[in-house]
């Protein structure tokens, strides 16, 4: 088993027992913060960390690569040489905190900003307890949410500094030093600080809650949103508003009615007033950056409240702080450009009483020739992507919506890529399709649908764009029912991690589609001598010599003898690994020759196997393309699910193609191991126990 693969099961074991959640956050490259800092403290030294060295390669690769002009000059000092009074947070974190230095990250410290309003969520990100008086060894750590896991990050807190001064995040007060540590930690998960240059705050959103964002531009806003509003707001949701910019001069330019562009306001509530004999909808925003509030209807001191009910306006007023204030619903769609909403998961929220999002997350990939078909303009290869169905049990109790409908939300969020900008990689353009599960397949989840499926049945929903973003994610309705989401990357054969998350608002079921793991094994034992024509056994008697058996070196000259004359098939012959796989298979009396019947039902199959592979070599290039791989396996009578597939394009492919040969050695291995597991899987509970001779025995022989 490939350390790739253990690795990955292993994974998924740690996952199923808890591991990843907020309370047992994994140690980012296995560093264990307590045991680190225990180790500095009875040692008496400063933490240095091996992983994300104090040297120019941390500070990244492009515009802040080693020995660029911007990295000349740059030192690596700890707080306590900056300061005689160094602290982690003082007097609470607040957004005074936060201040750019010499780095595209803006979008990260307004997430930062939103973040110090709520306190609860802040110190999940930020742990409690540390700091540079009691117990400083040197050493830090904050926890960060990453595609679908928390992790624990652990730094040293040498920050890089160009004369005396910190070069990226600092605070106003100067001596104040959590905002800072924060950025290199998250620089440290990402690779290197430069690689947190460009982004968009629902992506620091995201990774300091666990939450799942979604975007709405507000000049064509859904109807309902309001309701989506006030129901975000019910789930103790992260919203966020902001007016675009058309030039760099915009940038915190202030509109005639004291709203600034370029701006990351927050969204704080919602009410319905009775206005003049009319129902007006209202909301509160807040400019959590300074008082500079909106003087336009129902803002603080305008003409609006005097026709309200004064214990109504009382009410609204109490609850407002410095720097909030209300306006009508529908002015609040034309002054601003766009809302964005982080719903929070079950485990971020506080309060029993807040309704919250049912969640569940899958951990799929793409991979070349097996599982990245891309979208739907690839009708040969869109259905090997991986397939999830989820069905839809309750409609939505909204009683002034009359469509019976479940709202849900798919969020696709590609893994690490901030990470590949080193190689010069980037973001993939991902996207997402949903089709309702025919009648004939509804109930069912051992089944992965091929490609006559897609080619017949359109998508009844989709992610409103492929781009390159971290994140993908839309709001749909549909009625309930079965219905199948293939996420995918846009171009066919592009390779990346990634995770599927879906929330509904109601009950419902989601499951990964794959096909069952079975064999169908044709019964060997009845063949005699007497079932054999005489041509076959003169063919045997000359190709086997005096013994009358073919070992190893014979059978490799006797196929590929017989190879070279099909001149349709494409093959570099078969190697001697191949051949004596072949012989462990058939080999029924440990002589490792092969007698005439052995030899006559592996003639048999080799046979068999070659008219699949013609059927399936579509193009007849003598080979066969990886992606229809997974039908001709599934042809000789293999089922295999995703991952799987994936092992045999990696091991029996080159270039995406599968010559003949390889093909071969691959259905043979599969047969192999299949009858192995038959033979220790005595009960037929599907569970082979063995001893460590027979492990071996297996795995040497096959």
């Amino acid at each position: 088993m490939s350390g790739g693969i253990s690795a990955s099961i292993a994974g998924g074991r740690l996952r199923a027992e808890g591991m990843g959640e907020h309370d047992r956050a994994i140690p980012f490259v296995n560093q264990d913060y307590e045991a680190l800092r225990r180790e500095c403290l009875e040692n008496g030294c400063l933490f240095e960390d091996p992983v994300f060295l104090a040297e120019p390669p941390s500070l990244g690769f492009k515009e802040l690569a080693p020995y660029s002009a911007k990295t000349r000059g740059v030192e690596w000092m700890r707080p306590t040489e900056l300061t005689n009074d160094p602290q982690f947070i003082l007097g609470g974190a607040t957004r005074t905190d936060i201040c750019q230095g010499a780095l595209g990250d803006c979008w990260l410290l307004a997430a930062i900003a939103s973040l110090t309003l709520n306190e609860r969520l802040l110190h999940r990100v930020v742990p409690h307890g540390q700091s540079f008086q009691e117990d400083y060894a040197g050493i830090f750590h904050f926890q960060f949410w990453q595609f679908g896991d928390w992790v624990d990050v652990v730094i040293d807190d040498r920050l890089p500094t160009k004369d005396g001064e910190l070069m990226f995040v600092h605070s106003a007060e100067g001596n104040e030093f959590w905002s800072a540590l924060l950025e290199k930690a998250y620089a440290k998960l990402n690779g290197t600080y430069e690689a947190l240059s460009g982004g968009s705050t629902t992506e620091g959103f995201e990774d300091f809650t666990g939450g799942v964002s979604e975007m709405y531009e507000l000049r064509k806003a859904p109807r309902d949103l309001y309701r989506i509003i006030s129901k975000a707001l019910d789930r103790g949701s992260l919203l966020g508003c902001s007016i675009d910019i058309t030039s760099t001069f915009d940038m915190e330019s202030v509109t005639f009615k004291k709203l600034v562009k370029g701006h990351a306001y927050s969204v704080t509530g919602l009410k319905q007033v009775n206005y003049r004999g009319q129902a007006e909808r209202l909301i509160r925003v807040r400019n959590p950056w300074g008082q500079v509030e909106w003087t336009g209807a129902w803002s603080d001191n305008s003409s609006e409240w005097n026709e309200i009910d004064p214990s109504e306006r009382e009410d609204l007023h109490l609850q407002m702080e410095d720097g909030e204030f209300w306006m009508s619903f529908q002015e609040f769609l034309r002054q601003f450009s766009r809302l964005e909403i982080c719903n929070l998961t079950a485990d971020a929220l506080s309060e029993d009483s807040l309704s919250h999002w049912n969640t569940i997350k899958f951990h799929g990939m793409w991979r070349r020739g097996s599982t990245a078909g891309g979208c739907r303009n690839n009708p040969n290869t869109f259905w090997i992507n991986p397939q999830y169905k989820i069905t839809l049990l309750e409609e939505d109790d909204d009683p002034e919506d009359e469509e019976v409908a479940c709202s849900f939300l798919v969020a696709l969020m590609q893994k690490d890529r901030r990470r590949c900008r080193t190689q010069g990689q980037d973001m993939h353009t991902i996207g997402f399709a949903i089709y309702e599960i025919p009648e004939e397949f509804r109930g069912c989840q051992n089944v992965h649908l091929k490609k006559d499926f897609f080619l017949t049945n359109s998508s009844c929903a989709r992610s409103e764009t492929f781009i390159n973003l971290r994140e993908v994610s839309n709001r749909l309705r549909l009625p309930p029912g079965e219905y199948l989401i293939v996420p995918s990357t846009f171009e066919s054969g592009k390779e990346a991690d990634f995770v599927l998350r879906v929330f509904t608002e109601k009950q419902s079921e989601t499951e990964e589609l794959d096909d069952d793991i079975s064999a169908d094994l044709e019964d060997e034992d009845n063949i005699t001598e007497a079932d054999i024509d005489d041509s076959f056994k003169c063919m045997f008697a000359q190709l086997a010599g005096v013994d009358m058996e073919i070992s190893v070196h014979e059978l490799r000259t006797i196929l590929n003898r017989v190879v070279t004359r099909h001149k349709d098939l494409q093959t570099d012959g078969f190697s001697v690994e191949s051949c004596r796989t072949m012989v462990n298979l058939m080999d029924k009396d440990g002589s490792a020759r092969l007698g005439l019947i052995e030899f006559q039902i592996l003639w048999n199959k080799i046979r068999k196997w070659l008219i699949i592979y013609r059927q399936f070599d579509l193009d007849k290039s003598g080979s066969m393309s990886s992606y229809e791989m997974r039908l001709a396996v599934e042809s000789a009578g293999f089922k295999l699910n995703n991952r799987l597939n994936q092992v045999l394009v990696a091991r029996y492919a080159e270039n995406d193609a599968i010559d003949f040969d390889n093909f071969i050695c691959c259905l043979v291995k599969l047969e192999a191991m299949f009858r192995a597991f038959k033979q220790l899987d005595k009960e037929g509970t599907g569970i082979a126990e063995m001893n460590v001779t027979e492990w071996l025995y297996m795995t040497m022989c096959g």
